[in-house]
């Protein structure tokens, strides 16, 4: 019998040059303590003791992490987010609310997310139907985005659990290969069962000449489940930059219409994957009206009864894109984000370095009460085989450079050191193989009602995060980003400090 499916061949982002810190980090230690050994070499004794002190300090400001950053960048992301909090940068309204909203197909999104256009796509499918392209003027990317349908492992065998992570393997390095897409991100969410279409059935197959007992039986059953029950939705969205799409749109007509028939070539292949290894059963690619209502559903989950009984409804007409986003959005909290009448708390999810089997993340996705809403985004960014080949090659130096110095300094090799080495060894196996490297990151975050107590809630996140097995890292200072990364599918993470997308 085959045994359940585990992961567990990652390393971290970016290994440090030595002792986990960077080539920076060192010569800033080495800069802050040459004044004590210029004093040493003096003999100046007093001032190199009176110096030490103050060395010490600056080593553990640039060099000891906490909660996933180092004090001097806590005091700088306090100061700005200070800064940005007392000049109004942080509070926004959108135009609709303010009657100031001249063009309803425009998007009106707040934070990270008000770069963020769409445009309507040539005809694509069978269908000829127009699916919506993103475009992130602030990241210089493009996007579209599919709602999916997938019956799910909870119940799938172990050879079936394992066909679909290879296809999804398969999906990744096929992106890789291609060297146009730059991430591809999927994001689950968990939410009340509102009961709209099962509403809309029973409106139209009631019978009027049924026994009112039978009547009032199912309208009791049907309000206690739909109170204690949930839905499960599902998006994959492809992200594309600029950089990468300019000479194959320039030669498929150039503009928008250029960029979307280049993006319609990935969508086939990874439709086909997603359908075929993965085992999808539907991949519908949004337009305009549903992509604005997987974005307002995402800033108000207990909207989607309305949409869904005006999707339902052949005579109305959707959702446009300015009203999309939530009316009033003040300055995030340290620890949560508030958005119209709902609040969120988010963290990014570590990956633990014993392993974790598929599937263990199930209980994040569970909600603890009714009302209650989880969302998880997860960020697959495919990495060039020569880039891979590069940050390879210097882990794989940097690993031995630690070894050959713990050996001259007769330092004892411990059991963390020949694992963390093996990685390393591991992975530059299979990238000579031809297996490609990917990069993963993780957000998963909770909506409740803003009567309810959000830091109950998020409390209740982190534990089903720790008990997974994986640890949670709440995002303070950044919820608002953290929220659009982990509840908004358009492809857009967390904000990078270095490097380019």
């Amino acid at each position: 019998m085959t045994g359940p499916v585990r992961y567990g061949a990652w390393s971290k982002d970016r290994q440090g040059w030595f002792g986990g810190l960077s080539g920076w980090a060192w010569i800033g230690i080495g800069a802050a303590g040459m004044p004590m050994l210029l004093a040493a070499g003096a003999q100046r004794w007093l001032l190199a003791l009176g110096w030490a002190p103050v060395w010490a300090v600056l080593v553990v400001l640039v060099a000891v992490p906490l909660r996933g950053r180092t004090p001097l960048r806590w005091g700088c992301d306090a100061v700005v987010r200070a800064v940005g909090a007392a000049l109004g940068w942080s509070d926004w309204q959108s135009r609709v609310a303010a009657g100031t909203s001249r063009d309803l197909d425009e998007a009106d999104l707040p934070g990270v997310l008000s770069g963020v256009r769409t445009h309507d796509g040539p005809p694509f499918g069978p269908l000829l139907t127009r699916p919506a392209v993103v475009a992130d003027h602030r990241g210089r990317t493009w996007a579209v985005v599919a709602r999916i349908t997938h019956p799910g492992i909870g119940l799938a065998e172990a050879t079936t659990r394992s066909r679909m992570g290879t296809g999804l393997a398969e999906l990744l390095e096929g992106a890789a290969t291609t060297e146009l897409v730059s991430a591809v991100a999927l994001q689950v969410r968990t939410l009340p069962d509102d009961g709209a279409e099962r509403t809309a059935w029973q409106r139209a197959h009631l019978r009027n000449e049924a026994p009112p007992l039978a009547r009032a039986i199912n309208a009791e059953l049907a309000a206690v489940m739909t109170a204690a029950g949930v839905r499960h939705e599902a998006f994959v969205t492809v992200v594309v930059p600029e950089r990468r799409i300019a000479r194959q749109a320039r030669e498929a007509g150039g503009g928008v219409d250029g960029r979307a028939r280049v993006l319609q070539g990935v969508m086939g292949e990874l439709e086909a994957r997603l359908i075929g290894p993965v085992g999808c059963t539907s991949v519908t690619w949004l337009d305009s009206a549903g992509l604005a209502s997987a974005i307002r559903t995402g800033f108000a989950p207990g909207d989607r009864g309305p949409l869904a009984d005006a999707a339902l409804d052949p005579g109305v007409t959707g959702l446009p894109m300015a009203a999309a986003g939530p009316t009033l959005a003040p300055a995030a909290e340290r620890r949560h984000y508030a958005h119209d009448a709902w609040h969120s708390a988010t963290c990014t999810v570590l990956l633990p370095d014993k392993g974790a089997v598929m599937g263990a993340l199930a209980p994040v996705l569970m909600p603890t009460a009714a009302g209650e809403r989880r969302c998880a985004t997860v960020f697959f960014e495919p990495i060039s085989h020569t880039k891979a080949d590069r940050m390879v090659g210097n882990e794989s130096m940097s690993s031995e450079l630690a070894t050959e110095m713990r050996r001259r300094g007769g330092f004892r090799s411990r059991a963390t050191h020949r694992r963390d080495a093996a990685r390393v060894e591991g992975q530059d196996v299979r990238l000579a193989q031809g297996n490609a490297l990917v990069r993963v990151a993780l957000a998963v975050s909770v909506t409740v009602p803003g009567t309810w107590s959000i830091t109950e809630y998020g409390r209740r996140l982190e534990s089903s995060v720790t008990g997974s097995g994986f640890r949670p890292l709440r995002l303070d200072l950044a919820q608002d980003a953290a929220f659009a990364a982990a509840c908004i599918p358009l492809g857009i993470g967390l904000p990078r400090r270095r490097g380019l997308r």
